[in-house]
């Protein structure tokens, strides 16, 4: 052979197109790299029934081979059963007097081997006679022109099956114009007509199929599923569509898009189980697989021990096939699939089945079909006899000695070699009116023109449904929904729960799962919250979230945000809202209570008692020589101290508030006031003494009581400001009795008086009692057989001692959840023990000589001021020699012992 620039006009052509598109570069090199005799040789793996006009099959008639191998075991259903569809159809065409009338369909089908690379390559013999060359330079040996059989010519193609298989063959079949029809490609890529125009389908697009797919899982309330795609247009494309349509609905996320690849290793779908349990709420898994994948998915799930665990949601790859389920039933129950709405075709039962060794030589594959369907082997050329299996009789009989159930896209084989017939009639009947046979207007048949009459069609297709396409060269959406079913039937497999044809409808009572429950299986990435817990959701994933409480004083205010109640209110037990917080306040039952009381009226008793037997024993010595003026106006502040514990423990109202602000610091007030007016008196006095015998000033009864209401005075002059700047009331405090828990959040009734306006109320009351007893250690000298001052020292001393321990309690308890109380008693407790350290120290040591020792209750010789000065002077005297005389002896003592 001479070499020659350019033998393929058409692909020179096409140079342009080489660079942007893989697969031509591919085709390039398959025919530049095969001569025009290898080219006109007909690859032995196809199967040639003759005609007037021949229509091109494409069949997964086997599986995918292992690494090296492109074809591997047979297939049974997909493969055999569709094609004999195939022949079928076009036996039915040939027979039909009224379609295509003296016309013959022929057929040239070949093998994909469920592999797209595969089915390019076996794809090119439907273009050998379109490929114009140049054969002038070509000689034999002998110098004559060489005789290259002419090939056959192929007006359409009828496949292929397999998405990623119908994609590689339309980009061929688009550069020579030849129509092609799948009867079960969905990918929506192959709906762009810009780029697939030559493709039609009477399948819908997965587009439907996906939208139909996301309303089931809506329906059993599903929101977080994964997806399984086979790698390749069909899978790749079913999943892309239903995330799309997902995302564009809402309401629902994908855990996982997990891709299987085209060569799996071994132990991969293994890693695919494991890599789907990382997100094991998403039980439900979307699968667009093709029909090996799908079992080994199962398989690997089975293996995994996670039989019942994943719902699967299947297209129509799966439908209502039996071979991706078979020995998987367990793990496979429950699945829901999808399949466009079909019927059984009752013809092709019997025929398929009436087919036999004899009957049916013309399909190349059907040997290899018998002896897998019958477990059985053929004695055949070339082919080793195998001891271990049976020896084919020839008499066996499809569905009497094997099972037999019609595959699921026979329907469309069908319908989709009759679309093609019909285009073909009507072009005949426009092209040819009145010719028997092909004219020369159809011969060759114009594929664009084909095209325009295959898109026009519109019949009733072998079911009985309208067969017809849209501009993209679509069938109509109609899905048959499935669930594979073993549980409490009568007759395990798959069972029709609902249609889809634009919208869904759905039987969710005839549904049932794992071991036959009819409750739908959750798959969910988050359930539900508990009252009172609020959504925090996971960023970039809607449909996740977790569960927060919403703690403290939080209430749900809606499903995503917590808010707090109002001040006086606290969550229900729920937190679902808001309920009043309730109102407490000291109950006279309370231990805080019941102290401060048993003392205030021991103390308002005795307090009773010794202004009762001082007013009995007015005119005694002891009585008129304790200063019976400023007595009873100390007696009354004794008595007003105890009697202010009821007032701090009774239910606050603006009345006790203000007998609260008044009493308080007054008691107080005026029994120091008049502790202080005694103390000064006497330490004038004597102080006095010391510079001169003449008496000091307002040392008189009169000038005592004076000085002593001045000091009052200045108390009430206080307390009455307060209540013109800020008249008493009540109050519900919510914040002292807060803690950490509401359910122990409690409103305190109380006055409207804060601890630093309670301590500025007592502050005067203290100012004196420090003063007070300032004048008592200065009069401590003063011998007490002239005086009180010892006594009112003592009293001071104590008084002190208890409100110095007093302080740290009161503020101590600040943070305390019973601050209110044991405050209330701490100031009423320390209150009545001051007041009974000054009626023990000044008053009952007289009332006891009066009552039990009248006899000391005499008067002594009344003695001058100047008498009581001089001998306080020579006491004082004496007391210094005495200690003098004792500091020298002690002085001396180690000369002595020198």
């Amino acid at each position: 052979m001479m070499p020659e620039a350019c033998p393929y006009r058409l692909l020179c052509r096409s140079t342009s197109l080489l660079a942007s598109r893989p697969w031509l570069r591919v085709l390039w090199l398959l025919l530049v790299g095969s001569s025009p005799l290898s080219l006109g040789t007909q690859p032995q793996s196809s199967l040639k029934i003759e005609g007037d006009i021949t229509l091109g099959g494409l069949f997964p008639v086997h599986s995918r081979g292992p690494a090296g191998v492109p074809c591997g075991e047979i297939k049974r259903e997909k493969g055999i059963h569709r094609l004999e569809a195939m022949l079928y159809a076009l036996d039915q065409i040939n027979s039909d007097p009224d379609l295509l009338p003296n016309i013959t369909l022929g057929a040239r089908i070949l093998d994909t081997c469920s592999r797209d690379t595969y089915a390019l390559e076996q794809s090119l013999t439907f273009v050998q006679a379109l490929i114009q060359k140049d054969n002038s330079g070509v000689r034999c040996s002998n110098g004559e022109p060489p005789i290259i059989p002419k090939p056959e010519r192929v007006v359409g193609v009828i496949g292929a099956s397999g998405s990623s298989v119908s994609i590689m063959v339309a980009n061929v079949l688009r550069l020579f114009a030849i129509p092609q029809i799948s009867y079960a490609s969905t990918a929506p890529e192959l709906s762009d007509n810009s780029r697939y125009e030559f493709f039609s389908r009477v399948v819908p697009p997965d587009s439907y199929q996906a939208q139909a797919m996301l309303d089931i899982v809506k329906a059993m309330g599903w929101n977080y599923v994964s997806t399984l795609a086979s790698e390749g247009n069909y899978g790749e494309s079913g999943v892309d569509a239903f995330v799309q349509i997902s995302r564009e609905a809402g309401g629902l996320c994908i855990a996982q898009s997990i891709k299987i690849p085209r060569e799996p290793r071994r132990g991969e779908f293994d890693k695919i189980i494991k890599r789907l349990m990382e997100t094991s709420n998403a039980r439900g898994v979307i699968i667009f697989a093709n029909e090996d994948d799908i079992k080994r998915v199962l398989q690997a799930a089975k293996k995994a021990n996670l039989t019942g665990h994943f719902l699967f949601v299947g297209s129509d790859s799966w439908g209502a096939k039996s071979s991706p389920i078979e020995d998987q039933e367990e793990v496979a129950e429950g699945a829901v699939t999808i399949l466009p709405k079909r019927a059984s075709i009752d013809g092709f039962d019997q025929y398929f089945t009436s087919r036999s060794l004899e009957n049916n030589r013309r399909n190349i594959w059907f040997a290899e079909f018998w002896e897998d369907d019958f477990k059985c082997k053929l004695t055949r050329p070339g082919i080793k006899y195998d001891p271990d299996r049976r020896k084919c009789t020839s008499e066996e009989r499809i569905s009497r000695d094997s099972q037999y159930e019609q595959e699921g896209k026979v329907q469309f084989v069908i319908d989709a070699v009759y679309a093609m017939a019909h285009a073909l009639h009507s072009m005949h009947m426009d092209l040819c009116p009145g010719s028997m046979g092909v004219c020369e207007k159809m011969d060759p048949v114009e594929g664009r023109m084909l095209l325009q009459y295959i898109r026009s069609v519109n019949f009733n297709g072998s079911a009985g449904t309208a067969v017809m396409f849209n501009e993209n060269g679509d069938a109509p959406g109609r899905y048959d929904i499935f669930q594979y079913q073993i549980s409490n039937v009568s007759n395990p497999g798959y069972r029709v729960i609902g249609q889809w044809t634009n919208h869904l409808r759905l039987n969710l009572e005839e549904m049932q799962w794992s071991g036959g429950d009819r409750k739908i299986p959750e798959s969910v990435c988050s359930f539900p919250c508990e009252p009172g817990e609020r959504k925090k959701m996971v960023k970039g994933v809607p449909c996740c979230w977790h569960c927060e409480l919403c703690d403290g004083y939080q209430f749900l205010l809606d499903e995503f945000s917590c808010d707090m109640c109002p001040f006086d209110m606290r969550p229900l037990k729920n937190r679902t809202g808001c309920r009043p917080t309730p109102i407490i306040k000291l109950e006279w039952s309370s231990p805080w209570a019941i102290i401060p009381v048993f003392l205030a009226i021991l103390g308002i008793l005795a307090t009773t008692g010794v202004i009762a037997t001082f007013v009995r024993f007015n005119d005694t010595p002891i009585v008129r020589a304790s200063g019976r003026e400023l007595s009873y106006v100390l007696l009354t502040g004794i008595f007003l101290i105890y009697l202010i514990t009821f007032f701090m423990i009774a239910e606050p109202s603006a009345g006790v508030c203000t007998i609260r602000r008044l009493l308080l610091g007054l008691g107080m007030c005026i029994s120091y006031s008049a502790m202080l007016t005694k103390t000064n008196r006497i330490y004038r006095i004597f102080e006095q003494g010391k510079k001169s015998v003449t008496p000091p000033k307002f040392i008189s009864p009169t000038s005592q009581l004076i000085i002593t209401f001045i000091l009052i005075l200045v108390q009430l002059l206080g307390v009455f400001i307060w209540f013109g700047v800020v008249p008493p009331h009540t109050t519900i405090d919510y914040d002292e009795l807060k803690p950490p828990n509401p359910e122990f959040a409690r409103g305190i009734l109380k006055c409207d008086m804060s601890d630093l306006s309670l301590i500025l109320c007592l502050s005067y009351s203290i100012v004196l009692m420090i003063t007070c007893t300032v004048y008592a250690i200065k009069s401590r000298g003063v011998p007490e057989t002239f005086n009180e001052a010892k006594p009112i020292g003592f009293t001071m001393y104590t008084t002190c001692i208890i409100w110095l321990a007093f302080v740290p309690i009161f503020f101590g308890t600040a943070q305390s959840t019973e601050k209110m109380f044991i405050q209330t008693t701490t100031l009423t407790v320390s209150m009545s023990l001051s007041a009974t350290v000054s009626l023990g120290m000044l008053y009952i040591p007289k009332v006891y000589v009066i009552i039990f020792h009248p006899e000391q209750n005499v008067q002594k010789r009344k003695r001058s001021f100047k008498a009581v000065v001089q001998a306080a002077t020579v006491s004082t005297r004496l007391s210094q020699k005495v200690n003098d005389k004792q500091n020298g002896e002690s002085k001396v003592e180690p000369d002595r012992s020198q």
